[in-house]
């Protein structure tokens, strides 16, 4: 393992780990952002209602699910090595030819050719986006224990990248919405070229160690990885992540950029704003990626994923009690406060708790896939709900929901000292503890 100790900017593996994860949601965030605008939008889009939008969102999320736990079991028994994430940055840069000419005009079909679309559409978009961005953040978080440096801080970079092309996505969507995935497809390109070509020194010596015959095995079997399912204490963790983080995607991709658009005289204005305020918002969340480790510190992984719940059930709760374009934009920013407090805690949770050889499997499975479960169950009523209610009732319903799942969480959440499952397992830094001690 490098040092602990290693200046950041001289370690090669945070660089590399970093400008990685930053292409990613720079190739991903230019057309993500806008997606729903996309689907939604008479005039620069395809004009659906929010039913036929939330019918997509739940494809794409059953699509997701599965596509994860397989990148969850395949990376855990990679272990280091990139095979995996190189495949992923290829269908990422392939996503502006895909849509200009295969899933744009099956869409707009209409019929049977618009559901084989959707069903075609939810693979390819998953396979390079919504499930690879698990991939590359369980990725880059066993780099971060292998070669020394902080998860939060590279993760950040991620963030700054999509802070980057939201700003400039509003623009292009009201040009061209298609100029979105062709910037993603380029941006995709630079990730491939990322994860093929660079390889720091330290890594290559690491991939030969693991190459050994006669080393000591370091990557979980596939009925270790198949036993994660019959861990009773994290299905109590799924059940608060499918009643909180789902909706992340359900209010915040499906619902709100449409409402902060009708704040505005025209769409073209709101569009372009929402774009701008996007950016500033995930720029915050970038700041936030290296203060929540400090938070966690002070007040412990638990709390802090409660205090996540919180930040969630009020921001989208006031989202239905404002209904001016200011005070809403202001309450828009709370979310980068929500992202960092629900994604590293929640990794920090299955490392201190669980057995590391499987902290992909186990974020795949308990975050990741809980989440996206919780859009297949919630996406499409939540969406004919909105269509028949409207904004405030719908945000009130899902702030209920939320509310009622932190209270649950206060309960069923273990605290950083309680071990769980009985035999405790340990982090690699408590083991590397133990043993200097029995030295």
């Amino acid at each position: 393992m490098a040092s602990a100790h290693k200046s950041a900017w001289k370690n090669p593996s945070y660089l590399q780990s970093s400008f990685g994860i930053f292409m990613f949601f720079c190739s991903w965030g230019i057309w993500w952002s806008f997606f729903s605008r996309w689907l939604t939008d008479p005039t620069h889009g395809l004009g659906m209602t929010s039913a036929q939008q939330g019918q997509i969102y739940s494809i794409n999320s059953l699509a997701t699910l599965i596509i994860m736990f397989a990148y969850g079991t395949i990376q855990d028994q990679l272990g280091i090595k990139r095979k995996l994430v190189i495949f992923v940055s290829a269908v990422a840069a392939c996503v502006g030819p895909f849509v200009q000419f295969v899933y744009a005009p099956m869409l707009q079909a209409g019929g049977t050719t618009r559901f084989i679309g959707v069903l075609i559409g939810s693979i390819v978009l998953s396979a390079g986006f919504m499930a690879g961005c698990s991939l590359f953040e369980a990725v880059t978080e066993r780099y971060s224990r292998k070669f020394g440096f902080e998860y939060g801080q590279s993760r950040a970079w991620g963030s700054f990248g999509y802070a980057i092309v939201a700003l400039c996505a509003g623009f292009l969507f009201n040009i061209n919405p298609m100029l979105n995935f062709w910037v993603g497809s380029i941006c995709g390109l630079g990730m491939l070229c990322v994860y093929a070509f660079w390889v720091p020194a330290e890594q290559k010596e690491e991939l030969k160690k693991e190459a050994d015959p006669n080393a000591a095995p370091t990557n979980p079997s596939f009925k270790e990885m198949i036993a994660v399912l019959k861990m009773p204490t994290l299905w109590v963790l799924i059940v608060f992540m499918l009643l909180t983080n789902t909706f992340y995607t359900v209010f915040d991709q499906q619902m709100f950029p449409n409402y902060y658009a009708s704040l505005f005289p025209t769409t073209e204005i709101g569009n372009a704003t929402y774009g701008t305020l996007n950016s500033f918002q995930v720029f915050l969340e970038s700041a936030m990626m290296g203060i929540v480790p400090i938070i966690m510190k002070k007040i412990g992984v638990r709390n802090s994923l409660l205090l996540g719940a919180t930040v969630m059930f009020l921001r989208i709760g006031l989202c239905g009690v404002f209904h001016d374009p200011v005070t809403v934009s202001i309450v828009k920013l709370f979310h980068s406060i929500e992202v960092p407090l629900f994604c590293l805690p929640a990794f920090r949770y299955f490392t201190l708790h669980f057995d590391t050889k499987l902290s992909a499997t186990l974020y795949m499975v308990g975050f990741q896939i809980a989440s996206q479960v919780g859009q297949v169950i919630f996406s499409t009523p939540l969406g004919s709900l909105h269509d028949h209610l409207g904004d405030r009732p719908t945000f009130f319903t899902i702030s209920g929901i939320v509310l009622a799942a932190l209270i649950y969480g206060i309960f069923v959440i273990k605290k950083d000292d309680q071990e769980v499952g009985g035999d405790p397992f340990y982090t690699d830094k408590q083991l590397k503890a133990m043993e200097a001690s029995k030295a």
